[in-house]
């Protein structure tokens, strides 16, 4: 008996041992990747404002003690419930399935200084080439594989840069709209502060994180909403929006910084660009203070009724497009990463349904091309497949506390 007690109790002791050598190692192995997770992000995910520049943005009136507020309140669902609908749910079409109809650009295809005519260059998502009255702008430039703070992991492009970034032509502005990872990249960023001379318009506190990637102070002009700034002979200004910010894996960045659209304004053309946003009446005024624009470039895709509050969805994009007295509509934010719920084609797709019962002029141009605004009607282009697509009418997305006459109807 006294044995087989003793034996028990070695048992017992081996067995502790190895649940503590198991426990030990899967400590250490969580260690190691959230080691060689914050490794992978700590230069990219940028740097918070101090100084001068934090003082700058407290003065600011939409500063709230910490952090930026922003237009209206943001109502959204639970952040787990929100993770579970976009890693295990969601539409069977959220990537392509075949290669896409890019048309690759070079240098040769620019060589040309800018022309009097506007021209828009959609290079993916939101990364645009404008060309208005003798002036090149470069807006919300991605360059890189993922639109993430990692290199292994995240939402991955569909198709590769239709201009590849070393054959860029000469560049009068880069225009940063916020610092979420698909609109400011980290890696594209260093590159055009080596490859241009061009300066950095971005919102408010964005300049921190272009100082701690090596950007000269003196390349960096920050602007509060309805500020301006002067490149040669247009005015650049920063416009509302209503939407959040962040870099910070944890999120323990939020809203540490502006967010904003932009407002292109020449002697002889005019192009508003939404950022990401979700509805608010602010549209109204930007199209009464800074309109009526040839084009609008507005915000579009990774829309979900779960986060309404933070991105427009197709038919208010097509209705923020009124508001702001647009010409041409040009949508962009779709059709290169995986960001929602919904079908890859499913914004574009909805996006003219509701057009054509707002009686509103969309141009879709394929992943390169360069567009020619002017006249009445754009070249037609329905590049991409058909696939499966769910309408308005099954999955509405409408953002929260919008007044009725906010927001016209037709």
């Amino acid at each position: 008996m006294k044995y087989e007690v003793q034996l028990s109790t070695l048992a017992r002791m081996t067995l502790y041992r190895a649940s503590v050598r198991i426990a030990l190692g899967f400590i250490l192995a969580l260690g190691a990747l959230v080691a060689f997770a914050v490794g992978d992000t700590w230069d990219v995910t940028g740097a918070r404002a101090s100084g001068a520049r934090l003082e700058r943005m407290q003065r600011s009136p939409h500063w709230n003690t910490d952090h930026f507020r922003d237009v209206l309140p943001r109502h959204q669902a639970p952040f787990v419930e929100m993770s579970r609908q976009y890693f295990f749910g969601g539409s069977a079409h959220r990537n392509p399935e075949a290669p896409l109809p890019v048309l690759m650009r070079s240098a040769a295809d620019f060589r040309a200084p800018p022309a009097d005519p506007l021209t828009v260059t959609w290079l993916g998502h939101s990364t645009l080439l404008v060309e208005m009255d003798g002036h090149r702008l470069l807006v919300d430039p991605v360059w890189s594989e993922r639109a993430s703070p990692f290199t292994w992991a995240g939402p991955a492009r569909f198709y590769p840069p239709p201009l590849p970034l070393s054959e860029l032509p000469p560049i009068d502005a880069i225009i940063i709209s916020h610092d979420h990872y698909d609109h400011l990249d980290a890696s594209t960023v260093a590159a055009l502060a080596q490859q241009t001379r061009a300066p950095f318009l971005v919102p408010l506190g964005v300049g921190a994180h272009l100082e701690h990637w090596g950007i000269a102070p003196e390349r960096i002009v920050e602007l509060d909403w309805w500020q301006e700034h002067r490149v040669g002979e247009l005015a650049l200004v920063a416009t509302p929006a209503r939407h959040f910010s962040g870099r910070s894996i944890l999120m323990a960045d939020k809203d540490a910084t502006l967010w904003a659209g932009w407002a292109f304004i020449g002697p002889k053309h005019r192009v508003y660009y939404s950022g990401d946003t979700a509805m608010f009446p602010g549209f109204t005024d930007i199209g009464e203070r800074l309109g009526p624009f040839d084009a609008t470039l507005i915000e579009c895709g990774a829309y979900s009724s779960l986060w309404a509050d933070v991105h427009l969805g197709p038919e208010q994009a097509v209705t923020a497009h009124r508001m702001a007295q647009g010409g041409w509509l040009i949508p962009v934010h779709w059709g290169l990463f995986d960001l929602a719920l919904h079908g890859w084609t499913e914004p574009i797709e909805r996006v003219l349904v509701a057009a054509r019962a707002q009686r509103v002029v969309v141009a879709t141009p394929a992943p390169g091309q360069t567009l020619e605004v002017r006249g009445a009607t754009p070249p037609e282009s329905r590049w991409w497949p058909q696939v499966p697509w769910v309408p308005a009418s099954e999955a509405p997305v409408t953002s929260s506390g919008l007044m009725a006459s906010a927001v016209p109807a037709r």
